[in-house]
């Protein structure tokens, strides 16, 4: 059974068809992925980390010890309840989607635990997966592909996750917030998340536009982009001219330093969704990244990574507060910044 219309989707994973004993949740945002193989999960067992109902596996565990799978579909639950045989599968080997193939086959057709539940959580897989097909053509799984988010699932997010704290936005804040979100679903969730923790969780506030401004912050010059481009670029040269350009232009320098942060906050995006399993591409396209910057921003985020970003990150903060101290020369705190990530970005190779 392949779900496809979300109507359907919501409505099997709200009350799941008793006759289904396996379902195959797959797609390239593995944030909506996720989100919905927890709700499906929710309504299988009370709770989802209680180790003698559920089994935690991944692709690797079948590589480790292929007969696991099938053993632990073959289980029954310790508490005497129904069981949950949740994987986590990257889809990377062959050998691994042969072992996950064959043992939803046999565990939809009932020859394993019935009342266990197999629940599979995927990338993108391709229609050459042995896992794919055999979840489609069996009669007792559900397919769920995931697509990425459109505006109205992004905005409906927003919504409901502001709820829950009891704060919301506005039609125009609520239309600036979804525009500036990034398309990835678990890095949204993180905004909104951070969102009703700056409006003040249980406060009632239902914010305008003008609340929303020092969250946001303003976009940069084309300068100061440039320059935080240049900077983690290792373009030494090229980042002190394009701050100094940015302040005779009218930019202070914690627009400056600003810019900067945006940037490396960018890089971390990509990375931690490329460390996930995403493509360098795909998580560059999820996390907003300008078609027309997408190849020197790559070729950054291939020679940067989490645990070099991890070091910058204190100092963009220094600099950051430095910056707002009265009397301090914040365009050369600025300068000495892009100079500092410059130097370190020419000894990754860049």
């Amino acid at each position: 059974m392949i779900l496809s219309k979300r109507p359907d989707i919501e409505r099997f994973l709200s009350r799941p068809d008793p006759q289904i004993r396996a379902a195959l949740i797959y797609g390239r945002d593995m944030g909506v992925v996720h989100d919905r193989a927890d709700q499906l999960a929710a309504k299988m067992v009370d709770r989802t980390d209680d180790p003698f109902d559920v089994a935690q596996l991944t692709d690797g565990d079948l590589g480790d010890d292929p007969a696991r799978l099938e053993g632990e579909l073959a289980s029954q639950s310790l508490m005497g309840g129904r069981r949950l045989v949740r994987l986590r599968f990257g889809g990377e080997k062959a050998s691994a989607d042969k072992v996950a193939a064959e043992a939803l086959v046999r565990h939809a057709a009932g020859e394993l635990n019935p009342d266990a539940f197999f629940l599979i959580e995927a990338g993108a897989l391709g229609r050459e997966s042995g896992l794919r097909k055999a979840a489609e053509k069996a009669a007792g799984a559900a397919v769920i592909p995931c697509y990425e988010d459109e505006p109205g699932d992004v905005a409906r997010l927003v919504r409901e996750t502001l709820a829950r704290d009891n704060v919301s936005l506005n039609a125009d804040a609520l239309a600036l917030f979804v525009a500036r979100m990034p398309k990835e679903r678990g890095v949204a969730r993180q905004e909104i998340e951070r969102l009703a923790m700056f409006l003040g969780p249980g406060s009632g506030l239902t914010a305008t536009p003008a609340d929303l401004e020092t969250f946001l912050g303003v976009e940069p010059e084309a300068s100061l982009f440039d320059a935080a481009v240049d900077a983690f670029g290792g373009r030494i040269a090229e980042a002190q001219a394009g701050i100094r350009r940015a302040r005779q232009e009218g930019e202070a320098g914690p627009a400056a330093v600003r810019a900067i942060g945006q940037h490396l906050g960018r890089l971390r995006r990509v990375l931690t969704l490329h460390k996930a399993g995403a493509g360098l591409q795909e998580a560059a396209k999820a996390s907003g990244v300008f078609w027309k910057q997408e190849r020197e921003f790559l070729r950054q985020a291939r020679s940067w990574n989490l645990e070099e970003l991890d070091r910058v990150q204190p100092e963009v903060l220094a600099a950051d507060r430095a910056c707002k101290t009265t009397g301090s020369p914040d365009h050369l705190i600025a300068e000495r910044l892009a100079l500092t990530i410059a130097s370190r970005a020419r000894r990754l190779g860049l």
